[in-house]
């Protein structure tokens, strides 16, 4: 018998669905992009330095954001990219890093008392905690709590290899650097180790300044643990120690990673708003390297990139983009610093034109520049062939 409701009472009023949380949103879709079957390549220092060395690239902050294996990519889209040290480069550089540490450190914190011109003798009572532990969340854990004992016992410590937790794209990226020193006032320093050479008390620029952007990421990894840990301060001055001039012996170089720390700072909160950047793709989008070269292509292509020959030293993806680049004819090719100086002319073509005098306006400063440069080329080689 059917019942009815009487007039005077109210209906009940439908539960609205249940809105997924943004977070989980996310991890959906990248996983949509990675391929169903494909496991999420892990983040790590080099790779977040080397997107914020280029954070204009949206196409890298994608793939990187999604875990998608970038070097399978560019195989599957027949632009393979040889990366990785050499074995023997490893095994130098394992052998280096181990003759560093020696004997509890005592040869580290030498010259990180010399590098940050401490009075006195160099710290003999340093502690090294055991920090071993059940996978990475484990050994973050751990990392985490040696931290905070070590700030509270108000003495010298060595974190040889930690491990620290840094939230990307929703999701932990797990990072390992050479070592973490805990000073008495509660001050800790990063210590990146590198077989490069420091000659004469230098070292190659651009190899310095890559280690500046790797050793911010693990500052801004270890910020993290330092808001909860009552008297702890995170220098912002790293310690670098390479092979002294071309020996094995190690000297040292204090590096401050400030405007690397905030560049990486800002290039990792554009990084957790990737769901913009995937929202924009065409549905069905997909970087799985199992889909046909074709396919690839085209996903590929549907994201922007900013390519630069600098790539060529930190992107797996970076030959395929060079390909693009120059198939384009864009100016990007030429490197950053020919692009700044060229303004509107995006193409190789079009400043080829500007400069025979069929494009563009002379008024314009460019332009102007590039007649006046075609003109002392025609000139020159006019001298040339009177000879």
């Amino acid at each position: 018998m059917q019942q009815h409701r009487p007039a005077h009472l109210p209906r009940p009023m439908s539960r609205p669905p249940r809105e997924e949380p943004q977070a989980v949103t996310l991890r959906r879709r990248l996983a949509e992009l990675r391929g169903p079957a494909v496991a999420p390549r892990p983040l790590d220092a080099r790779a977040l330095a080397a997107l914020a060395a280029n954070p204009g690239c949206k196409r890298r902050a994608l793939l990187d954001g999604a875990g998608v294996d970038k070097g399978a990519l560019a195989t599957a889209l027949g632009s393979p990219a040889a990366f990785g040290q050499s074995q023997f480069a490893f095994m130098r550089g394992n052998a280096f890093e181990a003759r560093v540490k020696a004997d509890g450190g005592t040869e580290l914190m030498r010259l990180l008392h010399q590098g940050f011109g401490e009075s006195g003798e160099p710290p003999g009572d340093v502690s090294v905690p055991d920090l071993s532990a059940a996978g990475p969340e484990g050994r973050a854990a751990r990392t985490a709590l040696a931290l905070r004992e070590a700030t509270g016992s108000g003495g010298w410590a060595l974190l040889d290899h930690p491990m620290l937790a840094l939230e990307v794209a929703g999701s932990p990226a797990y990072l390992e650097p050479d070592a973490v020193v805990v000073h008495p006032d509660g001050t800790w320093t990063v210590v990146e180790i590198k077989s490069f050479p420091m000659i004469d008390g230098s070292a190659d620029a651009a190899k310095v300044g890559a280690a500046a952007r790797q050793s911010a990421v693990y500052v801004l990894a270890l910020e993290r643990v330092a808001a909860a840990t009552d008297g702890a301060e995170v220098g912002h001055r790293v310690l670098l120690v390479c092979p002294k001039d071309f020996s094995n012996l190690p000297t040292a170089s204090v590096v401050d990673v400030r405007k690397q720390r905030a560049v990486t700072r800002r290039q990792l909160t554009r990084l957790t708003r990737i769901e913009d950047i995937a929202a924009a793709l065409p549905e069905g989008t997909t970087f799985d390297p199992e889909c046909s070269p074709e396919e690839l292509d085209t996903a590929v292509e549907s994201v922007t990139a900013a390519y630069a020959p600098e790539c060529l030293a930190a992107c797996e993806l970076a030959f395929h983009c060079r390909a693009k680049a120059r198939a384009a004819g864009a100016v990007e090719a030429l490197g950053r610093s020919v692009r700044g100086e060229l303004g509107g002319l995006t193409t190789v073509t079009g400043v080829l034109a500007a400069a025979a005098g069929k494009e563009g306006d002379p008024a314009d400063p460019t332009v102007a520049a590039l007649l006046r440069a075609a003109a002392l080329r025609a000139e020159a080689l006019e001298g040339t062939t009177c000879r």
